[in-house]
């Protein structure tokens, strides 16, 4: 009995140090200056030409969009929006002859889309033609995930639905230039399977790897192919994270290393939200078996809803890239530091 009891100790011993090792705690760099109302959701674009001078593009849903620069500062703020949802960016976009980085937003109460080129600077100016409307104006645009096709350089916006469609929960949108400078949408298709239960908000897509991942909030993470020509035909590739979330299943984003390897993360979105690490490739042999969590991230940041991850350096501050959260109770945006990820727990996560 003595011998069992002592096992059973060590057994629990190793048990809480596992779990100590999985779920880290970290600490932002940089806690963007507040928005008016209610912030939601930030992409980042990544300044090419000089890292360092990348922006934040985030939401508020009382009406704004936003720029930060790596110092949290707000460079523009946009007004006058009907519940501006999710943004996501794209670069290379072709325009009138020219290569543009855009920024795509879902305006919720107008049921479309708004445009916006990114210049140099990083400032945004609208480029939205006249014909953006979503879901022939019955459904309210929430999530986006923009998708450049590496075949062709075509660029689709794929976006989710607030009400509740039963199957088809996503659109999908070729972005085409309407030739007076502006960006038009054409639907190509309605696909996604969906609960039925709360909502699809979080929508993220591999340009490189061809997949779309949304979160179906109280079920699973989904994964499909993100080229309407594929194969597939819209059938659902795979699932995860049924099982490891206490909360709405959230925000996500992809750190892409080379090789198709990389990490996708996901947010579990509790009062101390919880960042949740797959590994991008999957499993050897089951590229859309993601598994378990190998890392679980804690940050501070309360109630998130969207965030955006990273790999490309920004700079000396951020030179392996970085984690962005929305922040509830702030109404702001929190940055992280890649490494801090990276360096901290078990498993370990590779920085490129």
């Amino acid at each position: 009995m003595k011998r069992f009891g002592l096992l059973l100790i060590i057994g629990f011993v190793i048990a809480l140090g596992s779990a100590v090792f999985a779920q880290v705690d970290i600490k932002p760099v940089i806690a963007t200056e507040v928005v008016e109302i209610d912030a939601d959701d930030p992409a980042v674009w990544v300044n090419r030409q000089n890292p360092a001078k990348s922006m934040v593009i985030g939401t508020d849903k009382g009406g704004s969009l936003y720029v930060f620069d790596l110092d949290g500062k707000i460079r523009q703020r946009i007004t006058g929006l009907k519940k501006p949802n999710n943004v996501d960016v794209e670069y290379g976009c072709k325009l009138g002859g020219r290569n543009i980085d855009i920024a795509v937003l879902t305006e919720a109460h107008a049921k479309r889309l708004r445009i916006y080129e990114i210049a140099a600077s990083g400032h945004l100016t609208e480029i939205s033609g006249s014909h953006t409307e979503v879901f022939g104006g019955k459904s309210q645009p929430m999530g986006i995930g923009l998708y450049k096709r590496p075949a062709d350089g075509s660029i689709y916006a794929i976006i989710s639905r607030g009400s509740d469609p039963g199957e088809g929960v996503l659109g999908q949108y070729l972005l085409k230039d309407d030739g007076s400078g502006k960006i038009d949408l054409k639907e190509v298709r309605i696909f996604g399977h969906f609960s039925g239960e709360d909502t699809v908000e979080a929508v993220a897509v591999d340009d490189e790897l061809g997949y779309v991942y949304y979160a179906d909030e109280s079920t699973c993470i989904r994964k499909y192919s993100a080229d309407p020509d594929h194969r597939t035909l819209g059938k659902e590739l795979g699932t995860f994270g049924e099982e490891e979330y206490s909360a709405d299943r959230e925000g996500i984003g992809l750190y892409n290393l080379p090789g198709g390897k990389g990490y996708v993360v996901c947010t579990d979105q509790l009062k101390n939200s919880h960042y949740l690490i797959y590994p991008r490739e999957g499993q050897t042999g089951k590229p859309h078996n993601h598994g378990k969590a190998i890392k679980t991230v804690r940050g501070g940041a309360n109630n998130t809803d969207g965030i955006e991850v990273v790999s490309d350096s920004l700079g000396p501050r951020f030179p392996k890239g970085a984690l962005v959260v929305m922040n509830s109770n702030g109404r702001n945006f929190l940055i992280y530091d890649w490494r801090d990820i990276a360096k901290t727990g078990k498993p370990k996560l590779n920085a490129r």
